[in-house]
């Protein structure tokens, strides 16, 4: 759930956290769950991308659907293929403390649709370009 769901009067939108944008019940997997459990994750959840991590909540890496989609074209079974082989290690995260301004340029300039949230390396967070949009609306009370 966002925090600003919870908006009570208007403010300036840029001035927004990530904290306050982002969702904080992230579904992730590990290194070594297979590619056609998180296939299955992601279509049914209209997931386009899920964070890899470790057994302490270490952010180790993002397997995303051009990554399935390229082993599905290689030919490879996704049923004998594990995160860590298809994922995209050191992915662009960002932290709880920066702005709607300065995530909404990372974006823009990385060609980004979602990234991983982080706090001392640990997953806390995924932040999407919509959610972005939607607590720009919320903050500049276009909604109610």
């Amino acid at each position: 759930m966002r925090k600003t769901d919870f908006f009570m009067k208007a403010g300036d939108p840029k001035a927004l956290t990530v904290e306050q944008l982002m969702q904080d019940a992230v579904v992730r997997c590990t290194s070594r769950t297979d590619a056609s459990t998180i296939a299955h994750m992601m279509t049914h959840r209209n997931f386009g991308s899920l964070p890899v991590v470790e057994e302490d909540g270490t952010l180790i890496g993002i397997v995303t659907e051009y990554d399935l989609l390229q082993a599905m074209l290689d030919g490879r079974d996704l049923r004998k293929i594990l995160a860590t082989e298809i994922m995209s290690t050191h992915p662009v995260t960002v932290t709880e403390d920066q702005t709607l301004a300065q995530v909404a340029d990372l974006f823009q300039d990385r060609y980004l649709t979602r990234v991983p949230v982080v706090r001392n390396n640990q997953l806390v967070g995924i932040l999407a370009r919509r959610d972005l949009l939607y607590g720009y609306m919320k903050a500049s009370q276009y909604w109610s």
